[in-house]
């Protein structure tokens, strides 16, 4: 039974202090054992938390490399494709004028570049 428990408790000095009956025959080891255990978990909580703070930490910058990287790349395309605006507007005004041989010349050199950029890539 508990009063059992607690004389054997009060023989080795660590029983309940005096005045102090709210315990109900709890031990004050029992007690420094569940906080060390506390304090145990509470310091592995901590650690993991912090960890999971500067690892959210490093995903904030990440993100934000890679935010300024996909803006870089935006105002890229952004100014390739006015470049190739550029060039077929010019092609359709070469292509309305006279010079149907110039632009003839013009289409074989690119399929010649095409041919020898797949060539290039082939022997690779």
């Amino acid at each position: 039974s508990i009063e059992s428990v607690l004389v054997i408790l009060l023989n080795y000095g660590e029983g309940v202090p005096p005045g102090n009956y709210g315990n109900y025959g709890y031990t004050n080891s029992g007690y420094s054992a569940c906080e060390e255990e506390n304090e145990r978990l509470t310091e592995s909580l901590r650690s993991k938390v912090t960890a999971i703070k500067s690892l959210s930490i490093e995903i904030g910058h990440e993100v934000k490399q890679q935010n300024k990287l996909l803006a870089e790349m935006d105002s890229e395309f952004d100014s390739t494709t006015g470049f190739l605006g550029k060039t077929m507007g010019k092609l359709k005004t070469l292509s309305r004028g006279s010079q149907t041989k110039l632009l003839c010349y013009l289409m074989l050199f690119s399929l010649f570049v095409f041919f020898v950029i797949y060539w290039i890539i082939k022997l690779r």
